[in-house]
């Protein structure tokens, strides 16, 4: 079996993590672009959610993850009963995810499902693919919200992304496959034409996050406005 390196290290990310609610049991918090959930293995990639919050909140643990790019809404458990309620909740998919998201050119379609397999492949590292055969199902829905001109010339569309499974780099490779990748996407072809003024960030932000309270059972439906 080859051997899988990660030679990926984090640019320092000066942007704090804003707390958006807080109880004795979780926190919701609005991650910034450009911030790993959890600290890698390399020890300059150190600085995450995860070690920012477990020196304001011991005993914290993540109950899902936002690639290093996205930005937006985290459910954080403070203990670990709470964090196996959550993760039980979000393998049940009984978490609904609402992400705003601008993709390269203009959809042809107003909403749809993208349904294709996601897979890993060592050679391919850190990238996923579309894999039939060896894929596990994902299916993602989406929603033009506007279509328009980024810097005034680059065609993009604006849209609300559905994810009904949480698979690795999901949305990513999902948008890629509808033939309309994410602006600012390194991975899966969002990068503009050489000449071109490069999107600052991936524009991926969760933007909703709807799911119930594992102590009071409130259905809890946290909203973050998208900065792009």
């Amino acid at each position: 079996m080859s051997t899988i390196i990660d030679t990926f290290i984090a640019p320092p990310c000066h942007a704090e993590i804003d707390i958006l609610y807080q109880d004795e049991h979780l926190l919701l918090i609005d991650k910034p672009a450009g911030l790993l959930s959890l600290s890698g293995k390399n020890p300059r990639n150190l600085d995450s959610v995860h070690y920012r919050l477990v020196q304001q909140f011991p005993g914290c643990a993540l109950a899902h993850r936002l690639d290093f790019g996205t930005s937006g809404l985290m459910v954080i458990a403070r203990n670990k009963v709470i964090n196996a309620a959550l993760c039980q909740q979000f393998s049940q998919r009984a978490v609904s995810k609402v992400y705003s998201a601008l993709l390269c050119g203009h959809l042809a379609d107003d909403e749809g499902t993208i349904d294709a397999p996601i897979a890993k492949d060592p050679a391919l590292f850190p990238l996923m693919t579309i894999c039939p055969r060896r894929g596990k199902p994902a299916r993602s829905g989406y929603r033009v919200v506007e279509r328009l001109r980024y810097q005034d010339s680059v065609p993009v569309t604006r849209v609300q992304l559905t994810p009904e499974t949480g698979r690795t780099h999901q949305l990513r490779i999902h948008c890629q496959q509808l033939g309309h990748p994410i602006l600012g996407c390194d991975l899966y072809g969002g990068l503009l034409l050489p000449g071109t003024e490069q999107a600052p960030r991936l524009m991926l932000h969760a933007s909703e996050l709807h799911f119930m309270h594992p102590v009071s059972g409130e259905r809890i439906d946290a909203i973050s406005p998208c900065g792009f």
